[in-house]
């Protein structure tokens, strides 16, 4: 790999870190105001709302700029998002719902995510020949889940009442933070690790790679959105992986809720303990992903389909189970599953996005269409907390779900099959190259 592949992966760590351990503050910080049990993952729609209101316009944003300036820039969003959150009692002086001031100061960090995304995700594609986007993006993945083990654990512990108190006695000269709460004190030193991020990304390296001028018309822009996602959405091998990992990323933004719900419900686990189940699954996650990388090639990449339904299956033995041990090897495999399944999954859409559309263009559809799936099921979920719905019957649901909906794109990938061919002969050509059978780019 080149080296600045692994600054890339540096800025990713600590911005990923700084986004869960600021989930889980986030959430003491409802709690430490008596926020309804529903609004909890309104918490994760307002930072993902983001996503799918400038899908049209992040990518020609992230493809105008070298890619660094433009992590940079983004970066800093996340930090006023955060320090939004830490002096929401100054802008709830203002007249406006403390609940209100946390839920759009969280959704100003999405603001930062969502533009900071293609650029993350796109650089790897400049920077790198197609042979290596599995093991590039087996290393992202895994790299991000390991921040996400190290960000849950950091937010639960910055949020313990213990820790909290020894951050409270930290005074600083000459300045009066106003700083009261530990979920205050935890937001405050995850300011901390945007900044670093922020180091990182000054150092990631120009590719080189420019893309015509972007236009600023907004009609423009509209239709040059709605020309890439119909291209990404009708290409036969783009459909499947788009819709595999749409799915995907909407189950697994839900099931960061569903997890601390259950484990507070089910187990009887504080939400500080809770965190902790969240990075054992984010574990098993990491150890999928470097299992895909080693046995997985990109043209095999959909032949992990199967482990889809499986994992839904499995998700809904999570009723069943209430020793630790168990409940420890249930989230590590259920992770497994999902770091085995998305990996092969996102290279793919990647090379294929990359050869029909660009670098930007192409990441910009797909945060669009799956952070579309995550306001949906997290609407849903939502909606079921607010009619008492029991955590046990949510999971079920939400199991059963998963396993039909990658069934039913098995079994459009072998209908693609029947029709048009075998698929694996075409994956990872280069533009230009004439395609055969699948071939949907327009002329």
């Amino acid at each position: 790999m080149k080296r600045g592949f692994y600054t890339i992966l540096g800025a990713q760590f600590f911005s990923s870190l700084a986004d869960n351990a600021l989930l889980i503050a986030a959430i003491a910080l409802l709690v430490e105001l008596g926020g309804p049990a529903w609004m909890t993952p309104l918490l994760k729609f307002f930072f993902t709302v983001s996503y799918v209101i400038l899908a049209p316009f992040v990518g020609p944003f992230a493809d105008a700029w070298p890619k660094g300036k433009v992590m940079f820039v983004t970066n800093t969003i996340k930090v006023v998002g955060c320090l939004m959150l830490l002096f929401y009692s100054h802008i709830a002086s203002l007249g406006i719902e403390e609940y209100v001031v946390v839920l759009v100061a969280y959704g100003v960090v999405g603001f930062g995510a969502a533009a900071y995304a293609p650029a993350k995700y796109g650089i790897v594609t400049e920077l790198l020949p197609p042979e290596k986007l599995v093991v590039a993006n087996a290393w992202l993945e895994g790299l991000t889940v390991c921040s996400a083990i190290i960000g849950f654990v950091v937010g639960g512990v910055l949020i313990k009442p213990q820790i909290a108190a020894r951050l409270l006695m930290i005074d600083l000269p000459y300045v009066e933070t106003g700083i009261e709460t530990p979920a205050e004190a935890a937001i405050a030193v995850i300011v901390f690790f945007y900044g670093v991020a922020a180091v990182f990304n000054l150092y990631i390296p120009d590719t080189g790679a420019r893309y015509a001028k972007q236009t600023q018309n907004l009609f423009k822009l509209f239709a040059d959105f709605g020309h890439c996602f119909t291209t990404l959405w009708q290409d036969k091998l783009g459909q499947i992986s788009l819709g595999v990992t749409t799915l995907l990323w909407g189950a697994g933004a839900t099931l960061q809720f569903i997890v601390l719900r259950w484990a507070e419900q089910h187990l009887g686990m504080p939400l500080d303990k809770a965190s902790v189940l969240q990075g054992i699954f984010a574990f098993g996650i990491a150890f999928g992903a470097v299992m895909a990388a080693r046995l997985i090639p990109l043209k095999k990449s959909l032949r992990v389909l199967p482990a889809g339904v499986a994992m839904g299956g499995l998700l809904m033995t999570m009723t069943l189970v209430t020793y630790m041990p168990l409940v420890y090897a249930l989230m590590i495999a259920v992770g497994a599953m999902a770091g085995f399944f998305v990996v092969p999954m996102n290279a793919l859409l990647q090379h294929r996005g990359h050869v029909l559309l660009s670098a930007g263009n192409s990441i910009a559809v797909q945060n669009f269409n799956e952070n579309l799936c995550i306001l949906v099921m997290l609407s849903i979920y939502a909606f079921m907390l607010s009619m008492d719905v029991h955590i046990n019957i949510a999971i079920v649901i939400f199991g059963t779900f998963m396993s039909s909906a990658i069934a039913l794109v098995m079994w459009k990938h072998h209908y693609n099959q029947r029709k048009f061919g075998d698929a694996e002969h075409i994956i990872g050509i280069e533009k230009g190259e004439t395609v055969e059978h699948f071939d949907q780019r327009p002329h």
